[in-house]
């Protein structure tokens, strides 16, 4: 058997993945427009007469997402805090949501002091349990968070029927689901509100930036009010209905995502194709077990390729220990996620908020970080065919050697 690259082998790659973000003249004139604009915050029109970069944004990323409505911000974090006080989420509220996420779809609505509440996940999707949420409600629930985790799409249909059934708000955390769509429509306004995030290692990225998504206009003004320190859409400059923040976009970010959506579309169909590669690939490695992909997501985002070690196969294999000798074979895999509902800053202000008899244990969403899930992340899917074979290829002559 070949020794390993870890052991002093030759490793499987040495050419490097592709680098992220992507970008090209496209971004540079869009810059360059901004900048010769005049025009670099997010209030006020251009000097030309023209209209602002970001309702452009708002409207086209709308569009492409089949929904009708966007409101940019500074950042995904804020979008969450956002569009839960746009739905009425109030201190002391309790917010469902799965503990395989982001530290921010926990934070934000702690910083306001609602409630996370920690349902678990599916084990053949790490997506948040609809077969669990029902239990976890309590007249003080006001909101469902579905994560749509890596850019796969949690059961919207379903969700859906339980936050009507309750008067709950459903809200999309689809941060990492650029472009993803469930039974042919766009994530972000399945539910009552969806976010996403332009952070750096985003599918789309300005480096920072945030947006949400709607079909109701009372609840996407109350956003727009909020992101812009309380004014009113068509108001006074001066006309403060509400406390708010000043949230708001520049136009710089603005002009970068216009180009980073017409690269979208594209990277899409790439990222769908080498994922199916290595589906292909990686579903005959034994001691690897892949990540159901449910039907109705008809279009996955592929922010993240996860996919997962059988501890019963791999025995003498830590999670850790198999990722650092596919790592030493040139395929940069990393960790994922540690499940929110075990992070001592969450406990603490959950504890602070609403007491011990809110924290809650999720077995499977605790075994599949600690034990099985690994990532790929987001530009090794832009890569060619050979550097997907090169990956399958490192899986499995680290399997097989540990097997």
């Amino acid at each position: 058997m070949e020794p390993l690259a870890i052991h002093g082998g030759p490793p499987v790659r040495k050419a490097p993945y592709p680098d992220w973000p992507v970008f090209g003249v496209e971004e540079q004139r869009q810059l360059t427009a901004a900048l010769y604009s005049g025009k670099w915050g997010g209030t006020g029109e251009r000097r030309t007469g023209e209209r602002p970069v970001i309702e452009e944004l708002e409207e086209r990323f709308a569009r492409f997402h089949d929904a009708a409505y966007g409101v940019t911000l500074v950042n995904g974090t804020m979008a969450i805090l956002v569009a839960l006080q746009a739905a009425g989420v109030k201190t002391g509220d309790e917010v469902i949501m799965p503990p395989y996420t982001f530290i921010a779809t926990a934070s934000a609505p702690l910083l306001f002091g609602a409630i996370p509440v920690f349902v678990d996940v599916e084990e053949e999707t790490l997506l948040l349990d609809p077969d669990k949420v029902e239990s976890a409600i309590t007249p003080r629930t006001k909101a469902i968070i579905a994560v749509h985790i890596a850019g796969a799409v949690a059961d919207m249909t379903r969700l859906k029927d339980l936050a009507d059934s309750y008067g709950l708000a459903l809200i999309e955390d689809a941060a990492q689901a650029h472009g993803a769509q469930w039974e042919g429509k766009g994530v972000g306004a399945l539910g009552h509100l969806g976010i996403f995030s332009f952070q750096s290692s985003k599918n789309m990225t300005a480096g920072e930036g945030g947006i949400i998504l709607s079909n109701d206009r009372e609840r996407i003004d109350r956003a727009w009010s909020l992101a812009n320190v309380g004014r009113v859409r068509g108001g006074g400059w001066y006309q403060h209905e509400r406390i708010g923040w000043n949230l708001r976009m520049t136009e710089f970010q603005a002009s970068i995502l216009l180009a980073q959506l017409d690269r979208l579309k594209e990277q899409l169909h790439l990222r769908e194709k080498n994922a199916a590669l290595l589906e292909e690939l990686l579903g005959k490695v034994e001691g690897i077990r892949l990540i159901r992909r449910d039907p109705r997501v008809t279009r996955h985002a592929y922010h993240l390729y996860m996919f997962c070690l059988s501890p019963d196969r791999m025995r003498k294999a830590s999670l850790s220990k198999f990722i650092r000798a596919v790592q030493a074979e040139g395929v940069p895999v990393v960790p994922g996620y540690p499940p929110l509902n075990r992070n001592p800053s969450v406990l603490r202000s959950i504890r602070d908020w609403a007491g011990e008899d809110r924290l809650q244990s999720c077995p499977v969403a605790e075994e599949l970080a600690d034990r099985q899930v690994m990532w790929l992340k987001q530009p090794i899917l832009l890569t060619d065919g050979q550097g997907i074979r090169d990956v399958a290829r490192a899986v499995e002559k680290v399997a097989a050697w540990y097997r």
